[in-house]
């Protein structure tokens, strides 16, 4: 959700019992303090912000990025975009700095996804540590690198996938059975993350041995988060062979709605670059469909149960969710 999960959005979530996080991956060091400052100004209670791991760059074949161009052509034209400028290099590596606002800020909870930073800085400001995995060996990975929580990114979660030990088909593992065999591999506490959207899927979690859940999808449909209308009715609108995990859109595997952009680009055969090259290329359509309102050329990261998404305020959201599970949990002990 990094883009969308406004502070306004982390704090309602964090003031009705819940844990807010903060997409902070994207956002320069400076902003991102800025960030974690305003979510301050609205909460009291706990909040989290994530950050992606390094990710290494390696030299980029400019042919191939010639022939993606081409490709993105016929979308640039659809929107009115003049010719792309020269490709920009990566940015350089921030995360070190982005770490640093986060041990100097104090944020109660740190997460991670591609990978495990350094953790020294956030570990000495006292911040509760969680990583994300999709196998059970990197589980155990993280865990000896001191994390205090371990995020189990299930097969069916939206968003780009966090496998950081091998390629990442091996981490496509459903949330049914990631969990157990995680949980009788590990001490800390496993918090599963995957196509969650309602009572009934947090209850099941529970029952599987996670000691909590996180959402991402159900909060795109939340009032104070910056999703874009267009981004917010197709995914909830998406059933749920809707859709797929692809490299199309960013260079990096992630679960979203299938578009005809996304379509077009996997079928193309221009070779599709890293990550996050990929992305620069299509910023400029992104941003155009953005403010156009075309959600077939948007990224729709969205997890397989999308459809189940509802408008509410974040608050309202959490309360019903909680009312929910409470629900399930009791007619379950019932027909015990």
């Amino acid at each position: 959700m990094a883009g969308f999960t406004t502070p306004e959005l982390v704090a309602a979530v964090s003031n009705a019992g819940a844990l807010g996080a903060l997409g902070g991956a994207m956002l320069p060091p400076d902003a991102l303090r800025e960030a974690i400052r305003a979510v301050r100004g609205l909460t009291e209670q706990p909040f989290a912000v994530n950050l992606f791991a390094p990710v290494e760059v390696g030299p980029v074949d400019p042919d191939a990025v010639e022939r993606m161009q081409r490709e993105l052509t016929p979308y640039r034209e659809e929107l009115g975009l003049g010719a792309p400028g020269q490709l920009r290099p990566p940015p350089p590596r921030v995360v070190d700095e982005q770490l640093a606002v986060i041990a100097e800020e104090r944020v109660p909870v740190f997460s991670f996804t591609f990978g495990i930073p350094e953790l020294a800085a956030v570990r000495e400001a006292g911040c509760v540590i969680l990583g994300s995995a999709t196998t059970v060996a990197e589980a155990v990975e993280l865990e000896r690198a001191g994390v205090d929580a371990v995020v189990a990114q299930a097969f069916e979660a939206g968003g780009h996938r966090g496998t950081f030990l091998g390629p990442f088909e091996r981490g496509l593992v459903g949330g049914i059975a990631l969990v157990p065999q995680i949980v009788d591999r590990v001490r800390v506490p496993v918090v599963l993350a995957g196509a969650l959207m309602d009572g009934r899927g947090i209850a099941a979690a529970l029952a599987l041995g996670a000691e909590g859940v996180q959402l991402g999808t159900a909060f795109l449909a939340a009032e104070e988060a910056g999703t874009p209308e267009a981004y917010r009715r197709l995914v909830s609108e998406a059933g749920e062979e809707a859709t797929a995990i692809t490299r199309a859109y960013t260079g990096r595997p992630g679960r979203a709605v299938r578009t005809r952009l996304i379509e077009h680009l996997e079928t193309a055969g221009a070779e599709i670059l890293p990550f996050p090259v990929q992305g620069a290329l299509l910023l400029d359509i992104r941003q155009a469909a953005t403010e156009q309102g075309v959600g077939d050329l948007l990224f729709l990261l969205a997890g397989q149960a999308s459809g189940l998404s509802r408008r509410l305020p974040a608050g309202e959201l959490v309360e019903t969710l909680a009312r929910e599970t409470e629900a399930v949990l009791a007619g379950l002990t019932a027909v015990s």
